[in-house]
């Protein structure tokens, strides 16, 4: 082999390496009451923060509107967001394909977000539930080695505030968030204004989960908790106040949450402006981005103090749509991705590692409803 050949050879495996290196799989999950049809796989380019135009892979699904990855990234599952809902499980291949693999009841209505625990033995299952009576529960799914899911084994449903005669005359459960070492479970109920505390026994198949002590948190009447994380070393978590507008910052001791900090999301005392969102953090732990929906539509970045974790405003960003129903930083650090709902478009700005500010748009792709943003590695 002479050496030109040497040469192209060598050329065009570094381009290959490099392409690849570059490329991520974003998975985007929709309401499907328009235009989506479920679930869309998509290669996102980390260099140049694009998405492809044209999906990899299209996965017929009904309102599919969260989405959970397992620990290995071979398994998804989604939450089908239905008056009579359903949750679905899917295997992902070698080659990233996904295929669906089976489909059991929620057990409760308008499921809106889910989680594995730790040994991936259940998936968590939160339903927010419209109507009242009977209201939002917690569901626990047994998923089996093969990654289908089976009939729940526990339901958990908890009293409404009625603070809101409107909103909140139910329970309405909105996320259910583990905490880093997998011992204990959170779930905000933005009817009850309390997020709940239950301990997890993997052991036990028959009453996964029971009351922590404390069993719960109160919050302020009429305030809706929404979404709850923790930093990585599961010394602080951060909440959202969906109705009061609010992103609440707590010390973990045990199992207990101790607010230090609230704060509002919107410099506008309009209450149409006051929706609070998703919330993820940058993954060196510096920065904390809130999306705050209604009529401000916005990102809000946070310093957050090295030793004591409290918030600081850095920076109120428009993400240039409607209903940012969720967000994402992607692998890279470099961008970060807005599913702005009601406008039918993902938005994809440009993010600044050090300083943790957003910056320029750099593209905006047309989708329908899009409602969750999930990438794997």
């Amino acid at each position: 082999m002479n050496k030109n050949t040497w040469t192209s050879l060598l050329t065009a495996s570094l381009m290959a390496l490099m392409a690849e290196t570059h490329a991520a799989t974003l998975l985007v999950g929709s309401y499907t009451d328009g235009q989506s049809q479920g679930i869309y796989r998509y290669n996102f380019d980390t260099q140049r923060g694009q998405i492809d135009a044209t999906p990899q892979q299209v996965i017929k699904s009904v309102s599919p509107s969260w989405l959970v990855l397992s620990a290995d990234q071979r398994q998804l599952f989604a939450v089908n967001e239905t008056a009579q809902g359903q949750v679905s499980s899917f295997a992902i291949d070698a080659k990233g394909v996904i295929k669906p693999l089976n489909q059991v009841p929620s057990k409760g209505d308008e499921p809106t977000h889910a989680s594995l625990s730790h040994d991936q033995r259940y998936l968590f299952v939160a339903s927010y539930a419209v109507a009242p009576d009977p209201g939002g529960s917690l569901v626990v799914l047994p998923v089996a080695r093969d990654g289908k899911l089976q009939s729940a084994v526990q339901q958990l449903r908890h009293a409404p505030s009625k603070v809101n005669a409107e909103r909140q005359a139910g329970a309405h459960v909105h996320s259910l968030v583990l905490s880093p070492n997998g011992r204990h479970l959170y779930a905000s109920d933005l009817g009850a204004d309390k997020v709940f505390i239950y301990r997890y026994d993997g052991a036990s198949t028959a009453q996964p989960l029971s009351p922590a002590i404390p069993a719960s948190v109160s919050l302020p009447p009429g305030s809706g908790p929404r979404h709850l994380l923790f930093d990585a070393k599961g010394l602080h978590a951060y909440l959202t106040l969906e109705m009061s507008g609010e992103v609440v910052m707590f010390d973990v001791q045990e199992a207990a949450l101790i607010e230090r900090q609230r704060l509002p999301l919107s410099e506008s005392q309009d209450a149409a402006a006051k929706a609070s969102g998703g919330l993820h953090l940058s993954a060196d732990g510096r920065f904390l981005y809130v999306s705050n929906r209604g009529t401000a539509n916005q990102i809000v970045v946070y310093t957050m103090g090295e030793k004591d974790g409290q918030l600081s405003l850095l920076q109120r960003r428009s993400t240039e749509g409607n209903h940012p129903r969720e967000f994402t930083l992607d692998p890279s650090g470099n961008f970060l991705l807005v599913a702005n709902q009601k406008s039918d478009q993902i938005v994809v700005m440009r993010r600044d590692p050090r300083t943790g500010k957003l910056g320029e748009t750099v593209q905006r792709l047309p989708q329908a409803a899009p409602s969750d943003l999930k990438f794997i590695d």
